[in-house]
């Protein structure tokens, strides 16, 4: 039997059809498009998240999933860690990688305009641990540094 590739095949999500009836965390909006009960994925999650200019999250973390977050507009800082004593900064076009069970923070790093983010999870379940963590006061700037590609001469 062939495949029905129209009922089972590519899925578009229309930006104005995301579903914010997911699992949240004071400080951000966030917004489901690719889930189980909405295409049929079966080992991720995708959306949105937008913070308000200014804001901070409260601390939390996903469980055991993977989560890779990709910067469209603004400035994301991420705070991590027990106390949140890790800090570092991603731009437009940036991507932050979150291990498993790690805590961490996002923080809109810009007081004039909102940060808007496309989120991507290892898994389906909408795992968000919120942890009642306060952090530390000065954070240490955590800078990037790539392991499989050695630091150009200078």
């Amino acid at each position: 039997m062939e495949p029905d590739w129209r009922a089972s095949g590519v899925r578009v999500v229309p930006g104005d059809a995301l579903d914010a009836n997911t699992a949240q965390t004071p400080g951000m909006r966030r917004a489901a498009a690719v889930t189980h009960e909405r295409v049929g994925a079966r080992k991720l999650w995708a959306g949105t998240v937008t913070i308000h200019p200014g804001a901070r999250t409260g601390a939390h973390h996903h469980g055991e999933l993977e989560s890779v977050i990709y910067v469209v507009r603004g400035r994301a800082r991420m705070r991590w860690g027990d106390n949140l004593e890790f800090t570092a900064e991603a731009g437009p076009g940036g991507f932050i990688f979150v291990p498993p069970f790690v805590p961490h923070q996002e923080i809109n790093a810009l007081a004039d305009e909102p940060l808007d983010c496309v989120l991507m999870r290892s898994g389906q379940d909408p795992v968000v641990v919120n942890l009642d963590i306060t952090g530390v006061d000065e954070p240490e700037h955590v800078a990037w540094v790539d392991p499989t590609h050695p630091t150009l001469p200078s």
